[in-house]
């Protein structure tokens, strides 16, 4: 999603109510709903209740090299969610926690600069130990995914999909099925054992300006007096045109460098050589 320096201190990521969501994916005929703030299990709360909602979360996780990245995890629990906000700032630290407890993990458009700088070595630890790439995103470049898919194709790893939509009207758009499940067990059974399939859109310039534009709008009605500065609400689009850009420049370096480049060695074999196979079970 677009973000702008300092908006954050008056602006939520998204207005959506957390009942509304969940009404709005089920009439969309969601066998299974789960919603991932960031770093936030708060409005999935409510949601609890119903037995075909799963609680998850989508983590700020500070590389070794300094960098972050997203990355989703799903199925969790609030204890879980509390260790894993504990150990988001040490990548190693939280990656040996979800290998233990046998979370369904994923990292989340990893042809994105929407955390920042990437480093090379950033891939190698995406590449060796992550079991799960987010290869279609509704909000990033159609490029973007379709290098995480070809990246995803390459090392075998499983593929998931999401809306990543801050506005109501994005919701549902992008998803991922498993055929034949009916029930959260059977979703991630399906998921683990490589059942799963990618739909729906790809995200566009014009999709995220309008996004920004609802966002915005909420604003105005959640805080009237921010509207002493709607006038500023003109430059949207030049912000998320420029945002766009940089989102196309960004995939296009990374993908270049990481298909020239061929399948890494592995790095934590000293740690624990069954990470895989313990994830798997």
């Amino acid at each position: 999603m677009f973000t702008a320096p300092g908006l954050n201190r008056i602006c939520r990521e998204s207005y959506n109510d957390p009942t509304e969501v969940y009404d709005r994916l089920k009439q969309m005929s969601m066998s299974v709903v789960t919603i991932t703030d960031h770093d936030s299990i708060d409005a999935a709360e409510i949601l609890r209740r119903h037995p075909d909602f799963f609680l998850s979360e989508e983590v700020t996780v500070q590389m070794p090299s300094g960098t972050g990245i997203h990355m989703g995890v799903y199925g969790i629990t609030e204890s879980e969610h509390l260790e894993i906000q504990r150990r988001r700032n040490d990548f190693i630290s939280l990656l040996i926690y979800l290998t233990e407890r046998k979370l369904f993990f994923s990292a989340n458009h990893v042809f994105s600069g929407l955390t920042g700088r990437r480093e090379e070595k950033d891939f190698h630890w995406l590449e060796s130990y992550v079991p799960t790439f987010e290869t279609r995103n509704g909000q990033m470049w159609a490029g973007a995914n379709q290098s995480a898919a070809r990246l995803a194709a390459r090392l075998g790893k499983i593929a998931v999909a999401g809306s990543d939509s801050h506005a109501i009207a994005g919701l549902g758009h992008t998803y991922t099925e498993v055929p034949g499940a009916r029930t959260v067990d059977e979703f991630f059974a399906g998921l683990r054992t490589g059942c799963g399939r990618i739909h729906g859109t790809h995200g566009s310039c014009r999709k995220l300006t309008a996004d920004v534009f609802s966002i915005v709008r909420s604003l105005f009605r959640d805080k009237p007096w921010t509207l002493a500065l709607s006038p500023f609400a003109l430059l949207i689009p030049a912000f998320t045109a420029g945002h766009w850009m940089n989102e196309i420049y960004f995939c296009r370096k990374w993908t270049a460098a990481i298909e020239r480049g061929e399948k890494r060695k592995r790095m934590l074999w000293d740690l624990d050589s069954n990470f895989e196979a313990n994830w798997a079970n």
